[in-house]
């Protein structure tokens, strides 16, 4: 897996802050997309032991509340191995922290993945150019899904990820609560 960057104390890329991965591939090419030189899975730098380390410093500062994978996109073929395995180990490090993961795949292509069952919260859905509202919160357009991993599984339906904590939240017109597709 390459990256291209590891943003420190960032308050963009998910609730409190946070420390973000962003890694190096991307098949979804979506028109305007904020990060179009991470689309190539060669491009940027070999992601090793001394990232994993710099990762983990973050982590062990009380005050960061967790990581977010970017890109690119770490479900990526080229990424979904390693992602996987950072993200495991990382919850078994540091099981108070939250762990999110940006994606263009749906739910409903990678919600069977290995690696769900370390996330807290999926940001799922390719960027839309015809949906793009400027006021959305974690997302960019009003296609994707801020999804709550955890009580997804257990409700057996999406569940929109909320602040304060409570299910079914929608967070703009045309989000989308129902069935999860995953058989949870």
């Amino acid at each position: 897996m390459n990256y291209h960057n590891i943003t420190k104390d960032d308050m963009l890329n998910g609730d409190g802050l946070r420390v973000v991965l962003w890694v190096a591939g991307c098949l979804h090419h979506c028109p305007e997309c904020q990060n179009p030189v991470t689309w190539n899975p060669e491009g940027g730098l070999p992601f090793g032991e001394a990232e994993k380390a710099e990762i983990f410093k973050e982590l062990d500062k009380d005050y960061i509340s967790g990581i977010t994978f970017s890109g690119g996109d770490p479900l990526h073929p080229a990424n979904r191995a390693a992602v996987t395995a950072l993200a495991k180990e990382i919850r078994e490090k540091y099981p108070e922290k939250t762990i999110w993961l940006y994606t263009g795949y749906l739910w409903e292509e990678v919600c069977q993945e290995e690696i769900m069952d370390y996330l807290d919260v999926c940001l799922e859905g390719k960027f839309e150019v015809a949906n793009k509202l400027l006021t959305l919160h974690w997302v960019g357009s009003t296609n994707q899904r801020v999804i709550d991993v955890k009580k997804t599984r257990q409700a057996g339906r999406i569940v929109i990820w909320s602040e304060d904590g409570s299910d079914d939240t929608d967070y703009a017109a045309g989000s989308q609560n129902g069935p999860c597709g995953c058989g949870f």
